[in-house]
Order: structure tokens, then C-alpha cells, then sequence
């Protein structure tokens, strides 16, 4: 395991954001590892590649203040120009509802999600966006981007656009392209594979498959 990428600083924006110091990799890491959502074992990823690590944001979420932490660094880390050009949050079901309406909560804007019963990512449940409306898109941890890409397609949809999307984790270690910019928390690298290249010693392990994706 690496983490590759430093997280963001904290209280770039004082009148919105009280903190004053920086959230290090050990201090996200550490909000994990607390919670016992850095798994270890044989995981399937919604992207379908495999991997020996899992984090398992709705654990590391599953308590109010914690969340509410993590969700106040990631909107630190969003330069103030985006920041306060946002209109509404938007994240697809099912891992990014919590960290989505944490941040909505840090931002003082409405937090709504996408969802796929049919394969599909559109919005149910009554919610709307304004046609124009200015897009941050919320996702809890991203690997390949997929899951990503299919949301910010489902907003532009919607006559909306998705002007930045954040996450508590990139697991790409900042080589995914989402087509729009991109401002993780914490970018770490845990080894995945693809199906047909998968280590010995991983496929002998039974796999699980925590995502949220329908296959």
C-alpha cells in the first residue's frame, strides 16, 4: 500500500472553514483503520477489476462526527473559485449518499443522488436540477472512474453540468481522467488486477464482492 498523494489543506477558506491546520495520508488513514474499514482479503471492485484492499467508506462513515470531518477536509481541498460557484451536490447511490450530503452540509447547498435500478444512473425520488445548474459531483472512493463518468453523463442529462468532482479516496493514484477536474483527499495505491491477470496467491483467497454495482 502507498498513498501517493498528499491531502488537502484545511482552512483555505476562514470564514467558511474554522481549521487551521493540514489533514495528513496518516490522519485519513487513521479514520480508516479506527473504524475497521481497511479491509484486507480477495475483493471484485464496481469497476470489476480485483484487488487484496478494500476501503469500506460506509463503515469510516457510519458515525456522524467522523463523517462530518472527512467531508469538511475534502471541500477544503476544492480551490474557493469552484467552491463558491456550486449550485448543488450530486452523488450516485449507494456509497456516495452519506460523504454527498456531508459535503453539501460543509458547502450550505442542497445534496441530491443518482441512482440505477435499471443499469442506468438517472434521478428519482422527486429530485430535479435546474437546467445550467453548476454541478459538484461526490463520490466516496473512485478507482477507475467509471461509476464516475456514468454519473456526470446521467447530470448532463439533466441539462446540468458537473463542473469538479471530489472524493474521500482516489484510488487511481491520480491517473484517472473524469473529464472534469478532480480533487480527492487521500489518492492511494492498492494493486488491482484484472480479471485474467489475477496473482496466484489472490485467487486462492474467495472473493467478495462489497460493491454497490449490479452485474
Amino acid at each position: 500500500m502507498q498513498a501517493c498523494m498528499f491531502a488537502a489543506q484545511v482552512g483555505a477558506s476562514p470564514d467558511v472553514f474554522a481549521w487551521s491546520f493540514w489533514v495528513t495520508e496518516d490522519e485519513v488513514l487513521a479514520e480508516f483503520r479506527g473504524s475497521g474499514a481497511l479491509l484486507e482479503g480477495h475483493f471484485k471492485l464496481s469497476s470489476g477489476r480485483h484487488s487484496g484492499h478494500y476501503l469500506q467508506c460506509a463503515r469510516v462513515l457510519m458515525n456522524p462526527a467522523r463523517a462530518a470531518r472527512l467531508a469538511e477536509a475534502v471541500v477544503a481541498g476544492i480551490p474557493a473559485e469552484i467552491r463558491d460557484s456550486i449550485d448543488v451536490v450530486v452523488s450516485p447511490a449507494m456509497g456516495g449518499i452519506i460523504i454527498g450530503h456531508e459535503v453539501g452540509r460543509a458547502l450550505g447547498t442542497d445534496a441530491v443522488f443518482l441512482e440505477r435500478p435499471d443499469g442506468v444512473f438517472h434521478l428519482r425520488r422527486g429530485f430535479a436540477l435546474a437546467p445550467g445548474a453548476r454541478v459538484l459531483m461526490v463520490e466516496d472512493v473512485v478507482t477507475t472512474g467509471l461509476s464516475s463518468r456514468e454519473a456526470i453523463a446521467a447530470v448532463a442529462r439533466e441539462g446540468a453540468e458537473v463542473i469538479a468532482e471530489c472524493a474521500i479516496i482516489d484510488r487511481s493514484c491520480g491517473s484517472v481522467d473524469l473529464g472534469v477536474p478532480f480533487y480527492p483527499l487521500l489518492a492511494i495505491d492498492f494493486p488491482t488486477y484484472d480479471e485474467s491477470d489475477i496473482p496466484e496467491a489472490l485467487a486462492r483467497v474467495e472473493v467478495t464482492k462489497p460493491g454497490s454495482r449490479k452485474e
